[in-house]
């Protein structure tokens, strides 16, 4: 394997990588705003999506 073939697959494995942390985000965040819309706590909505306080007050 040379080195561009090294250099292009380790690019598409971290672009597979941020896709699929973009899609867990979008997700997260979805779940997140039913959950507000529910009018469950800030805090329990952290818990369980792992957002910020601040990501959650936007929505």
């Amino acid at each position: 394997m040379g080195i561009e073939e090294l250099l292009l697959e380790r690019a598409e494995k971290k672009g597979r990588n941020e896709g699929r942390n973009e899609g867990r985000k979008e997700e997260a965040v979805a779940i997140a705003r039913e959950m507000k819309k529910e009018g469950l706590p800030v805090a329990q909505i952290k818990k369980f999506t792992g957002l910020s306080v601040e990501e959650i007050e936007k929505l």
